[in-house]
């Protein structure tokens, strides 16, 4: 009966110190995204959509390539997304690689459920809000009807200090068809930190990297 006992409290002892260790790495994510990570809701043209417009919600974290080992381990960690490389054309000296999660089940159901019970604390907690409208907004099929997208839209210009949208207006105004114009094109270095020049860039559709419209 000693035995068992003293058995007992050693798991409860090794429990425990699991348990600390955890929280401890789950504070280190959390401080980690705080300040190298990024939740924005682009929107850009694709004519496969019911209104030809798309909403991409993602949440992405950005490191050079001697830190990709870190990016590796979040992907372990929340057991989706993926890590790419955006291949440097500049006087870096290393590329960058992003840790990318693009899919709504992921970003409904493992990221935000994660940063909801491990709150973000500076200013991005903000951004996140306003992102978990939009993925609400989104379960809910609202970005399926032109007022829905003008709400998401109206929310998404406030994330990462966008300036007014263009798009916004288009979608107010119910415009024609229209070709992006060259500010409203996105590169990996807009609102989630600065990424490079698009070059030789592994990841999500091409279409999605060089040309998805953004709030400026």
């Amino acid at each position: 009966m000693l035995y068992d006992f003293a058995v007992n409290c050693s798991d409860k002892v090794r429990d425990a110190e699991n348990q600390q260790e955890r929280l401890l790495y789950q504070g280190w994510i959390v401080g980690f995204v705080d300040g190298e990570g990024c939740f924005s809701c682009p929107i850009f043209r694709n004519r496969g959509m019911t209104m030809r417009w798309q909403v991409q919600p993602t949440f992405v974290v950005v490191q050079g390539a001697s830190s990709r080992a870190v990016l590796e381990e979040l992907r372990r960690f929340f057991g989706c997304g993926k890590v790419y490389v955006n291949r440097r054309r500049d006087n870096h000296r290393e590329d960058l690689y992003r840790y990318y999660v693009g899919r709504f089940g992921d970003l409904r159901d493992v990221i935000i459920p994660f940063f909801r019970e491990h709150p973000l604390r500076t200013s991005k907690r903000e951004n996140f809000e306003k992102f978990v409208r939009v993925i609400d907004l989104m379960g809910q099929g609202r970005h399926l009807t032109r007022p829905g997208l003008v709400e998401i839209a109206e929310i998404a210009q406030t994330m990462n200090h966008r300036k007014p949208s263009e798009v916004l207006r288009i979608l107010r105004d119910h415009t024609p068809t229209i070709s992006p114009s060259r500010g409203e094109m996105k590169r990996w270095s807009g609102p989630c930190g600065d990424a490079g020049r698009p070059a030789e860039t592994t990841g999500p559709p091409i279409e999605l990297v060089q040309t998805q419209w953004v709030f400026k």
